[in-house]
């Protein structure tokens, strides 16, 4: 508290002279706008107080450090540690994104050699990894449906999207200027064929489908999907948003895929959530590479050999980005994918029997929201917890106070409280088994006790939050709490 006082008393006393010019009108008001007459009343603590505040916060919160992240869909992987010393090297690290070509080739050719290597993953001709994130990559890809309907002198104004689909489906194709018509699922949780049948008209500019679906299910009539689109003329969305289930097995090319997006910040490793940083992909097929976003990284040949440039394709939608892409991401896909490119089929196979080891051993609790084969990722529903008055939302705190960070729930939404679990492929059985413990702990309680689990959670920092006004009216600094 003393040093406290010194030090804005220093400051006061520093401020005095300007103050009484400014008060006589000596100093235009303009000059200082934001000078404050007296010290704000700021929170008073020793420095030790504050390193052990902020450790103790970083202790509350949970990280994939602290173990299992089984958030279905949004892929919580471990990073590796070479992506972020790759990625803090003093010689990326002061790379600006304005530099002429010529000063920045290597950076250039990482971002090539990510988009080659991608290609080759998907099996697809064309890569932009310009878009900031996927949904950013998602928007881009509406955008260059538009454009080749325009070009085609074609107006079409409507997007199908199966109800399977992922959320920013729908925003997408509406921001875009698109209206959007929902496409039912079958009793085996895939796209409805019959009622694809119904609703493909010359009208329809696309089906956006995601492949696994959000069900963590392969569409295994995605060729069928494809012959009655291509009957009217409509283009092949596939949100690759989950990948991880089928990179190195799956080729979008043969699927007939013409348009992809996927994200560099899930999908290879790099740090994901709170915001960001986030890193997108967008892929095409041949008919829509003339319309890529502008610039495109290529490779030229030169007289003093290979050099990297940027080329604006001939009916581009232009750029959906200031700069070429998060450079710090593409870096550590860049690292990801040459450490992992002979293993990358082994990678999606391990994430694969990863989530059909939790589906086998849970399935006698939870009850499955589809009996089809799971893929990197296991869907329940809440039928079983609710025949013991317990709900979804009950089960995840129970699962916070064991020690576990809770998978998604309630989505995919046309599933009656789902509980969708992705264990990723870089899980040990060990940490699989601790989860499946835990689960089987609180189905034990649940006999025996199930107002236990019904009040959850009980060790955590934060028992109970207003879920809606924290959505809406978050309490952000010290000050809001004071007053």
């Amino acid at each position: 508290m003393q040093e406290k006082q010194q030090i804005h008393s220093s400051m006061v006393v520093r401020s005095e002279p300007l103050l009484k010019e400014y008060q006589n009108n000596n100093i235009p008001k303009t000059s200082f706008p934001a000078l404050r007459k007296k010290p704000e009343s700021f929170p008073s603590i020793s420095e030790p107080e504050l390193v052990r505040h902020y450790y103790r916060l970083s202790r509350l919160n949970y990280s994939w450090d602290d173990g299992l992240y089984p958030l279905g869909s949004c892929t919580m992987k471990y990073n590796p540690v070479i992506n972020e010393v790759i990625a803090g090297m003093e010689e990326f690290c002061r790379l600006h994104p304005a530099l002429p070509a010529s000063e920045a080739q290597g950076a250039l050719k990482i971002i090539f050699e990510t988009q080659e290597m991608i290609a080759t993953i998907l099996d697809m001709p064309g890569i932009s990894l310009q878009p900031a994130a996927g949904a950013h990559g998602e928007l881009a890809g509406v955008f260059m449906m538009r454009k080749y309907f325009e070009a085609k002198g074609e107006i079409r104004n409507k997007i199908l999207i199966p109800d399977s689909a992922h959320g920013t489906n729908p925003a997408s194709a509406a921001l875009a200027g698109f209206a959007t018509e929902k496409v039912a699922s079958n009793e085996k949780g895939l796209t409805d064929l019959e009622a694809l049948t119904r609703q493909t008209d010359e009208n329809t500019a696309a089906l956006m489908i995601t492949n696994p679906n959000t069900l963590g299910i392969f569409e295994t009539d995605i060729l069928k999907i494809k012959e009655i689109l291509e009957k009217k003329g409509a283009l092949l969305y596939v949100d690759g948003a989950n990948l991880n289930a089928v990179m190195g097995i799956a080729s979008f090319g043969q699927m007939g895929i013409d348009l992809t997006q996927l994200n560099l910040h899930k999908t290879f490793s790099t740090p994901h959530g709170g915001g960001g940083p986030g890193q997108g992909a967008i892929a095409c097929s041949q008919r829509m590479l003339p319309f890529l976003p502008s610039p495109q990284i290529v490779k030229k040949n030169g007289k003093d050999g290979d050099y990297y440039d940027k080329k604006n394709p001939e009916k581009s939608i232009g750029p959906v980005k200031g700069w070429y892409g998060q450079f710090g991401i593409i870096l550590r896909a860049w690292a990801y994918l040459k450490r992992n490119g002979d293993s990358i089929r082994e990678i999606s196979e391990r994430a694969v029997i990863n989530a059909n080891y939790l589906r086998k051993k849970l399935e006698g609790r939870l009850t499955l929201a589809s009996n089809e084969p799971s893929m990197h990722e296991v869907v329940f529903s809440q039928k079983s917890l609710e025949a013991k008055g317990i709900t979804t939302k009950n089960f995840a705190k129970a699962l916070l106070d064991r020690g576990f960070y809770a998978p998604t729930v309630y989505f995919p939404l046309h599933v009656s409280g789902a509980i969708m679990i992705e264990p990723t492929e870089t899980e040990s059985k060990i940490e699989l088994d601790a989860f499946i413990n835990a689960v089987e702990e609180i189905f034990d309680i649940i006999e025996k006790n199930p107002g236990e689990i019904r009040n959850s959670p009980h060790r955590t920092f934060v028992r109970e939050i207003d879920e809606v006004q924290a959505a809406r009216k978050p309490v952000l600094t010290w000050n809001q709490i004071e007053k």
